[in-house]
Parts: C-alpha cells; structure tokens; sequence
C-alpha cells in the first residue's frame, strides 16, 4: 500500500533551488553590464541573467560615439579600448555632395570614437562588471515576474501613465547552462533585455506606436578601405525605382580588413513601413561607391537587424521594484539612431538610483529614474521625435540636406544637435538654434 504514495513522491519535481540577491538585471548588454557594474562597484548584490552566450551578435552599426567612449573609459576600460579601429569624426554623403566633420570639441567628451563589435564589446563591459563583483549567469533567460511571498497574484498594472508596473521583483530563470530552473528573489528589478523586451512587456510596458521607431539591418564585408578615418552615414538611400526612402545607410570601418554596412529605416505614424529592408540593403550596397568594394564576393555572411524603438517610446519605465533601461525604455537617440550610448548612460542612472533606494530602504526613490530622464532627455527627445517627422518625408529632407550640406558651419553645428554634444557653458550657433526649436516644442502639442 506504500508503493503508490512513494512513487508519487519520486515522480514530484525538486523544489526549484532559491537564489538571492538586492539587484536583479535582466539582460547582459549595454544597458544591463552597466547597470551591473557601476552597482557592483558601489558594493551592492546585483545578479545579470542574458540568455545567449558571450560573444553573442547583435544588429548594430558598431560605431562608439564619444558619449560611449566616455562611460566606457570611466568604467576603466580605456586600454581595452585601445586597441580597436579610432576614428575621428562623421562623413555625410547625400545628393551628390560629401562633407567630412572631425567631432566637435566638449569639455566633457572625448574627441574620437572607436568602431567595434558587439559580440566584443558586450562581452567585454560583462567581463568588467564581473571584475566589479556583479554575478552575471549565461545561458540564463528569465521567464517572467514572479509575486512577492505572500502575494495572492502577480497581474501587471496599467500600461500607461505612472501606474505601478508589478508588485514586487524576481524572476523565474532557466539556467540552460546548469540544465536546471531557478528561482531569483531580488529586492529590485533592473529590466534590459533589448528591444523586444519579453520581460519588460510581461510587467506591462508598451510602445507609444504614434512615435518613431527605426528599423536596421547590418552585415559585414571586405574592403580595402577599412582603416578609414571617418565613419560614412548616406542620407540619400533608394528603392529600387530609384526613390528616396526615409532612412539612412552607413558604412563603419572595423580596422581589421572589414567594414560594417547597413541600413536604417525610419518609420513614424506608418510611413516607411512598407518599404522590406532585405532589398534595401541589397540596393544600398549596390549604391555605395565602388571604391568600398562591396558586393556578394566580399560579403562576410547574410546580415541581419532588429527594430529600433526611439526617443523613450516604451514605458511606463519605473515600477514599485522595477525600472526599465536602454532599448528596452526605447533610449535610442531619434536624431540618429545611437543606442549604446543611451544605453550606458541610462543604466548608470538606474543603477544609481536603486543604490540610493536600497541605503534608504525606500523603493519610493525608484520615482527618481524617471525624473531624472525627463531633466536629461525629456526636452531633447521631443526635438528629435519631431525631425523625425522631416525625415520621414523624403522631399522635405531633400530640400534640409540641400541646403545644409553645402554650408560647413551649418553641417557643423547640425552634427552637434544630433549627436547631443551641445554645450552648456557657451552658447554658440548649435545652442541658439537648438534653444529656438524647444520654445517652439514646447507650444506644439505632441501627437
């Protein structure tokens, strides 16, 4: 009569093993290693789960701006750094006409960028938050939310507005690595699994879909020209009938006998949606001066991308144990595209801010992320969301690039709107135009 009941036990699943820890990171890119790190620096428990492997791909230009460089360089990575492709400045290509600008001189910013890999780069901040004291899991996916003990359900609050997101952080992970599932019970949540963010939507996140979100695609190819000293952006890229199509196609060099080329298509309000960005790509490769060289012969392999969710299109981004970073808030810069930036920048924020609410023991302070983005970002976004609007419009961007390319001191201070290097302590021709565009943002009411 025992047998049964014994069997029956045998035949019970172990109880999942429990892992603890104040920090939570859900996912181990730019955002999330950031997070890590500057968390493990200031002494706290903070646990990263990525679900790939390092080094592991990702669609992107590669490019590291100076914003980038600048996080990486304070994360002490400055000699790793080193020893990749430095470039020094932009080449914008449109229309018939090339401009080459070194960039702009920052108090706070370096004045070079670097051109390298992702499956390198990640892999490499990963490293340094481990260095820091950070644990950080492959192979690790977490599933979704778990509730708080003694929670009745976990259900995700309203998606819009400041509206509690979850009850409480953890994460149900299954460790491919070990074969095996895990329970993680974390004070905190830092979410930054990309741009699809599973987890992130799990708890209630959503796209405003009236804003901009971009659309990429990346490969790598052979070239003689792959020591440039300038990375390529073309603001002129056509379909095959030869029509202008609201986006943009670059090509960075690695320093290593490749470049990366790709493409990037903008899509707000549906425009731009129907344009497949495979044959883009194949028509943009086609289009790139012959001196790169690029053509199926000295193709590295088949590119491919993702989407680009722009200007802080997701959210809501803070929860009462959770706050939302990188391409997972939608961080990416509208004006061009630039994510890791963001992405590093935005982590180090979170990771800041849970810092101050676990020394107080106040998760009420996660309030402060959102404050903090909106001082940073909020004004400088909303610019962008709108040029975004006369990107989209392939006339009205003939007629701007027309006009600016061939005036040097505009292309100039343009470059500096764009990429965010606007200065603070002068007030030059950049930061008088740009200053006249948010008065004016401001009276416009967004749709």
């Amino acid at each position: 009569m025992t047998a049964p009941n014994s069997l029956a036990v045998e035949l019970q699943p172990p109880r999942p093993e429990l892992y603890q820890c104040d920090v939570l990171v859900v996912g181990g890119g730019p955002a999330g290693a950031s997070a890590a790190y500057w968390l493990a620096s200031s002494g706290v428990d903070v646990l990263v789960v990525e679900k790939k492997h390092y080094p592991r791909e990702k669609a992107c230009g590669d490019g590291l701006t100076p914003r980038s460089v600048l996080q990486l360089e304070e994360m002490g990575l400055a000699a790793e750094l080193s020893v990749h492709h430095r470039y020094r400045g932009l080449r914008t290509s449109a229309y018939g006409r090339t401009i080459a600008m070194d960039w702009p001189e920052h108090p706070g910013l370096p004045s070079y960028g670097y051109v390298i890999t992702r499956a390198e780069l990640d892999e490499l901040v990963a490293r340094r938050a481990e260095k820091a004291g950070a644990v950080v899991w492959q192979g690790a996916e977490a599933v979704a939310p778990l509730s708080p003990p003694g929670s009745a359900d976990r259900g995700p609050g309203p998606v819009t507005g400041a509206a509690p997101l979850r009850p409480a952080g953890g994460a149900i992970v299954s460790d491919k690595a070990r074969a095996s599932f895990t329970e993680v019970r974390a004070r905190y949540v830092i979410v930054a699994d990309g741009s699809l963010s599973r987890f992130g939507r799990a708890l209630g996140t959503g796209r405003n879909r009236e804003w901009p979100q971009g659309m990429a695609l990346r490969g790598y190819y052979r070239s003689p020209r792959s020591a440039e000293e300038y990375i390529d952006s073309f603001l002129d890229i056509r379909d095959a009938s030869g029509r202008v199509v609201p986006g943009y196609g670059w090509v960075f060099p690695l320093g290593d006998g490749r470049v990366n080329v790709g493409v990037g298509l903008l899509s707000t309000k549906g425009r731009g949606s129907h344009v497949n960005t495979s044959k883009l790509m194949d028509e943009f490769v086609a289009q790139v001066p012959a001196s790169w060289c690029l053509d199926p012969r000295t193709s590295c392999g088949t590119p491919f991308g993702g989407r680009l969710p722009m200007g802080f299109g997701v959210g809501p981004r803070v929860g009462p144990d959770s706050i939302v970073v990188g391409d997972a808030a939608g961080a990416i810069n509208p004006f061009n595209g630039e994510g890791i930036a963001y992405g590093y920048e935005t982590g180090r924020l979170a990771a800041a801010t849970v810092a101050d609410a676990l020394a107080a023991d106040e998760p009420g302070l996660l309030a402060a992320y959102e404050r903090s983005l909106q001082d940073i970002y909020g004004l400088y976004y909303r610019v962008a969301r709108a040029f975004i609007g006369v990107l989209s419009r392939p006339g009205l961007m003939r007629i701007c690039v027309n006009t600016g390319i061939y005036n040097r001191s505009l292309m100039e201070w343009l470059l500096r709107i764009m990429g965010n290097y606007l200065r603070h302590d002068e007030l030059g021709p950049a930061e008088v135009v740009y200053k006249a565009v948010v008065a004016l943002a401001r009276r416009v009411p967004e749709g």
